[in-house]
């Protein structure tokens, strides 16, 4: 079997799903390709046959057009060109598409070349909810139910792929005549919240799937460190919040309303800031880290976590925390929910800093009940390998049965 994937990148939780996937597939024989923009990372390292799409003036051109224009995905008709030449000297069985926004596909010139194509069966991974809306790949913390009939008055033009001018209606209209009529197209969400979503979307004509991400649970695991040492946390009952794009989406606002209420017997700390580290508002705050071995340390020296967030698919963050014993609460926004069961975190009853705090006194007084050994156990059900090899099971069914 030839397998195909495509996306705009190779790093980050997406590449590495994509990557890792097809990894799982070379070992069992099967011949893969990566279609991407970059090849950024240690991810996309091993990988024997990589295809560049574009260059890296096609894409400042794509960014500038799409800035200047609002339209997203209709630039780049050459190096699209190229890559379904390319594409089509390979004849793959399965082609996987994952993340197409990033200035670097022609999307009419794409999709009608999918649909002419008979031979060769689509897998689509989703990993946010661009593909059906008109401009955002989230929509949920501005409460926006316009994707369902039919974008406009995007409040976020401004945002991720920005542009200038809201064309999210026109936009709506044009991923709508790209998406729908590919005849077999099987979609794939990490979560039942997305799943449940693309079902109300104009993708409702495809079969959904949901393949949970996963975590290397070799690296994320309990672990022994002097983190409360160096940071002078010893004795405190510490919060731990982790993000790479804090902001109000992330609920930075909610980690400095809990550092105003909470006694000095608290401590909170959170992770991905740029520059040095630093003490704001209380809050111990930690630089950004490309390192899972020093992310466990610090999830284990936590006792609980805290994921506020307004926005999410399927937090990594979550499954992370979990894995190396600490408890977790969310915000029930999202796929987060999902990754906790009753043994190992709460979902607050509201996005709410009293929710958070009155989630927290249950914690402490229940102490005995979210252990590290029932967290553990929830993790396990998060191995990347299970994930991995759940991708090659699909494309193998869809061979089968395409």
């Amino acid at each position: 079997m030839v397998i195909c994937a495509i996306s705009a990148w190779t790093i980050g939780s997406p590449g590495q799903i994509m990557v890792r996937a097809l990894e799982s597939a070379s070992r069992r024989g099967h011949e893969v390709h990566v279609f991407a923009q970059k090849k950024d990372g240690y991810d996309a390292s091993w990988i024997p046959n990589y295809h560049r799409v574009g260059s890296e003036l096609g894409l400042r051109i794509h960014v500038r057009l799409t800035n200047d224009t609002g339209l997203h995905g209709c630039f780049s008709f050459f190096s699209t060109l190229r890559l379904i030449r390319e594409l089509e000297r390979i004849n793959p069985d399965v082609i996987h598409l994952h993340n197409l926004h990033g200035w670097f596909l022609n999307l009419p010139l794409f999709f009608w070349w999918i649909k002419r194509r008979k031979s060769a069966s689509v897998i689509w991974t989703l990993h946010d909810c661009w593909s059906f809306t008109g401009h955002c790949p989230h929509f949920i913390a501005e409460h926006c139910d316009r994707w369902m009939t039919g974008c406009h008055t995007c409040p976020r033009y401004r945002e991720y792929p920005a542009s200038r001018v809201d064309q999210s209606r026109l936009m709506w209209k044009i991923k709508r005549r790209c998406f729908t009529g590919v005849e077999d197209l099987t979609i794939v969400t990490p979560s039942a919240w997305l799943a449940a979503l693309v079902e109300r979307s104009f993708l409702k004509q495809y079969p959904v799937r949901v393949i949970n991400n996963g975590i290397d649970l070799g690296v994320f695991r309990p672990t022994q460190s002097s983190f409360r040492q160096k940071y002078n946390l010893e004795g405190k009952y510490l919060i731990l919040g982790v993000s790479f794009s804090w902001g109000y989406k992330k609920g930075m606002d909610v980690f400095l309303e809990l550092r105003q209420k909470l006694d000095e017997s608290h401590a909170i700390v959170l992770v991905g800031f740029e520059g040095d580290e630093m003490s704001e508002n209380g809050i111990v705050v930690i630089p950004k880290t490309d390192s899972k071995e020093e992310l466990a340390e610090i999830y284990s020296a936590a006792d609980v976590f805290v994921n506020p967030t307004r926005e999410d698919n399927f937090p990594t963050v979550n499954m992370e925390a979990l894995a190396c014993g600490t408890p977790v609460i969310t915000f029930p926004t999202g796929g987060s929910p999902e990754i906790i069961d009753s043994t190992c975190g709460i979902v607050t009853k509201e996005q709410t800093v009293d929710s958070v705090m009155e989630a927290i006194l249950q914690m402490r007084q229940e102490k005995e009940r979210y252990t590290e050994t029932m967290c553990c156990r929830r993790a396990k059900q998060f191995d990347q390998k299970n994930c991995y090899e759940s991708y090659v099971a699909l494309y193998e069914d869809v061979l089968k049965n395409g």
